[in-house]
């Protein structure tokens, strides 16, 4: 990687650029890209999903959140470039780094089309003082990168009304609803997943998510969506010809921006929109902001989401109970690494109705590995599972009828006493959160420490959230609703999906996580207001045996136990007596 490091300095300096910031995103501002856009990892090594370097030649520094500071610190080892452990007491963030480093009018450069909108802005508003020269025009890394991946091309496929539950038109409307109460006459849309959930088509131009490379402007009377072609086969051409959606080629949407008149009001998200497209647009016109649109939309789940959504966890739970009792009764009788692990639990998968793929790389982590959160085994450095310690699997599928993404530790064999406490305080956090009844009006950074409070009454804590939105076939991370100590003013209003997932990761020992998926509902109005509570729709036993039950309250019991029965009763029938027998001794009351 220094070699790499060495190739941008040089272009830097041709172009007089002091510093490069080169951010994880794609021209989408995509929290996963596709190998195109990988410049972040291919400079770096650093291959996590969040992160940015800057290179300088007085020193040059990766950013990245807690999830990633065991991962970050292995793979950048030896490339010159040091470690910013984001959030941390002392440790400086981008800007501050400039700030102090670089000299008075020093040029700052990065490519405007990766780059979002809002980082250009909050660097030119917090390095004001210095007077710096931003430049966003030149992709080094481009300049470099000899066999860069294409963008992408892959087909795309209309998902039909019947699983997404609501049509193009339907959703159209209310789009333009929202742009007339916003005052706005456009709309300019470039998250990937947000224009796959209108526009109800999928790809597979990003691995693992089901999205299609694109922008869209949205008018008061025109729907226009900017994509290669070459990805539309003959249906799809009928479905957006027949849904009256104008089609222009990927590039044109810069010159489209830059056709729109003084008398336009474009509404956009300057956390999503790059700073390129931005730049096209004309000075003349009005311009609103705010979170997108659709992301709010796509956040309550309609009906027929719902409904396809609770079937798709049923069938998914079954794959993963079948996963589990393999484990169970194959480790120590044949080899089984993290890696093999991975490819059985997707074996299972396949076996269920309407399976597409997985919905992220699975997270396999025997031992010290699952005190990575985000770990990704490979052949060189992957364990063989043995009958002893625990074995942490993150995973989820792509359904034609929703998104699946749960976590189980599983316990091999013997374990320490320590091992069985943090299980066990995981297992009451997670608990904790799923049987919380909360009044309307709550929002994620109000609800997180329910979660890490068991905890914390032992001095414990997790560098991450504790849960997020699903996407309906999209991205497994999705907003605005999440779980999490940051600020976040996002109510939890009816039909909402959250992740509930509190871990311990010990650095050199182990991981455990627990995670369901569960959907909020209202439960009971009263003279206090309207009371909501979370619906679980993951279905997978949590492994008894790491539990210390005397640590329970009897609440606790009573959630697990009519959890585990409820388990039972709704997977069983899709299982062989073998796996049925199994899953009744692993649902046993206790």
């Amino acid at each position: 990687m220094k070699n790499r490091v060495e190739l941008l300095l040089n272009k830097m300096k041709e172009h007089g650029i002091d510093a490069y910031v080169i951010p994880s995103s794609d021209a989408h501002i995509s929290e996963y890209v596709a190998e195109h856009w990988k410049s972040r990892a291919w400079v770096s090594g650093f291959t996590g999903s969040a992160g940015t370097v800057v290179i300088s030649r007085d020193g040059s520094g990766l950013w990245t959140d807690g999830r990633y500071f065991i991962q970050a610190e292995k793979q950048i080892e030896g490339s010159g470039i040091e470690l910013f452990k984001m959030g941390q007491p002392g440790v400086p963030t981008i800007t501050e780094w400039f700030n102090k480093n670089l000299s008075n009018g020093s040029t700052i450069g990065f490519c405007g089309e990766s780059t979002s909108l809002l980082f250009k802005r909050n660097l030119e508003k917090e390095c004001k003082e210095k007077e710096f020269n931003i430049v966003s025009e030149f992709d080094l890394v481009d300049d470099i990168w000899n066999n860069r991946p294409n963008i992408p091309r892959t087909q795309v496929f209309v998902l039909e009304d019947k699983y997404a539950g609501c049509s193009f038109k339907e959703k159209l409307n209310v789009v333009r609803q929202k742009m007339q109460e916003k005052g706005a006459t456009t709309y300019v849309l470039s998250s990937l997943d947000d224009i796959a959930w209108l526009f109800n088509i999928r790809g597979n131009d990003i691995p693992n998510y089901p999205v299609t490379i694109s922008y869209a402007i949205i008018t008061l009377d025109e729907a226009n969506l900017f994509i290669d072609e070459s990805k539309l086969d003959n249906k799809v051409k009928e479905y957006l010809k027949g849904n009256d959606i104008n089609v222009f080629s990927y590039e044109e949407v810069f010159n489209k921006a830059g056709e729109l008149k003084k008398d336009d009001v474009i509404f956009f998200n300057s956390s999503k929109l790059n700073s390129k497209l931005y730049m096209a647009m004309p000075d003349g016109c009005k311009k609103k902001e705010g979170r997108d649109i659709t992301t709010d939309l796509k956040a309550i789940k309609n009906e027929g989401e719902l409904a396809n959504l609770r079937k798709c966890h049923i069938k998914d739970s079954a794959a993963m109970i079948n996963f589990i009792h393999w484990l169970d009764t194959s480790v120590g009788k044949e080899e089984i690494t993290e890696m093999s692990a991975d490819e059985k639990l997707l074996e299972f998968r396949k076996e269920q109705d309407l399976f597409i793929g997985r919905s992220f790389d699975t997270i396999a982590g025997y031992k010290e590995h699952a005190a990575m959160m985000h770990y990704k085994a490979t052949e060189q450095q992957q364990y063989k599972l043995e009958k002893k310690g625990l074995f942490l699997v993150d995973s989820g599928g792509h359904y034609m009828d929703g998104t699946t993404d749960i976590t189980r530790t599983m316990v091999l064999g013997d374990i320490t006493e320590e091992e069985k406490l943090h299980f066990t305080l995981v297992a009451k956090g997670h608990i904790s959160l799923n049987k919380l009844k909360f009044l309307h009006g709550a929002t994620g950074s109000k609800l997180d420490m329910i979660a890490r409070n068991p905890l914390w009454q032992h001095g414990i804590d997790y560098k991450c959230g504790t849960g997020h939105g699903v996407g309906f076939i999209l991205n497994i991370h999705e907003g605005p609703q999440g779980l999490t100590m940051r600020p976040n003013n996002v109510v939890f209003e009816k039909g909402m999906i959250l992740t509930n997932e509190p871990g311990i990761y010990m650095e050199g020992k182990h991981g455990i996580r627990t995670e369901n998926t569960m959907v909020v509902q209202e439960w009971q109005k009263t003279e206090s207001g309207q009371f909501m509570e979370f619906e679980v729709i993951s279905f997978v036993p949590i492994d008894l045996r790491g539990i210390n039950a005397e640590l329970l309250t009897s609440e606790e019991r009573e959630w697990l136990n009519n959890y585990h029965k409820e388990v039972f009763e709704k997977v069983s029938p899709l299982l062989n007596d073998e796996v049925k027998d199994w899953l009744k001794e692993a649902t046993r009351a206790i």
